[in-house]
């Protein structure tokens, strides 16, 4: 029973923390280390993402500065930047790169808003399918032999829990980002 258990836990744990990192790259009003730092630079003929090549800082209330160690990157990091369609005005001197959050528009709050909602469905969907799949494992185990009726009837009841849990995490999530959108 336990195996089949901690499975489901890791499963929903690796669910909603996926769902936290992409939200987390969902551009809002406040600036964030996270929508930079993975951004792909060709630097010398290599794709690095921007954190492999200075240290990213935010200065409130909307930049993010990026102090590249090397400052033959600070144009590459620019062009990755302007090229990442996030709508950031890029500027730089000598070896640090300003990025700088304009203000959003109603228009693409609107799509942002629509593509977390998106995001916190498609990982409810997944959670929905990791239940289905630990359920029927615990059938299989209770027609082999290995597990008694009861100890399957408990076992779904903590499964249960477990992804009820798990959606509120998505939920509280989900919340939290469409009130930092609508800053």
């Amino acid at each position: 029973m336990e195996p089949y258990l901690k499975e489901l836990e890791m499963a929903l744990t690796t669910a909603v923390q996926k769902f936290a990192e992409e939200l987390k790259t969902i551009r809002s009003s406040r600036p964030s280390v996270q929508l930079v730092e993975d951004i792909r630079v060709d630097y010398y003929g290599e794709m690095l993402p921007i954190k492999q090549l200075g240290s990213i800082s935010i200065h409130p209330p909307k930049n993010i500065e990026i102090q590249v160690w090397d400052k033959n990157a600070a144009s590459p990091v620019m062009k990755a930047i302007e090229g990442a369609g996030m709508g950031l005005s890029v500027g730089s001197e000598g070896n640090i790169v300003r990025a700088t959050l304009p203000p959003l528009t109603d228009e693409r709050r609107a799509e942002f808003t629509k593509l977390v909602k998106k995001l916190a469905e498609a990982t409810r969907i997944q959670i929905r399918g990791r239940r289905d799949d630990s359920m029927k494992k615990l059938k299989g185990a209770e027609e082999a032999g290995k597990l008694s009726e009861d100890q399957v009837f408990k076992a779904k009841e903590r499964a249960q829990k477990l992804v009820d849990n798990a959606n509120r995490d998505v939920e509280t999530a989900l919340e939290s980002k469409l009130k930092e959108l609508q800053e």
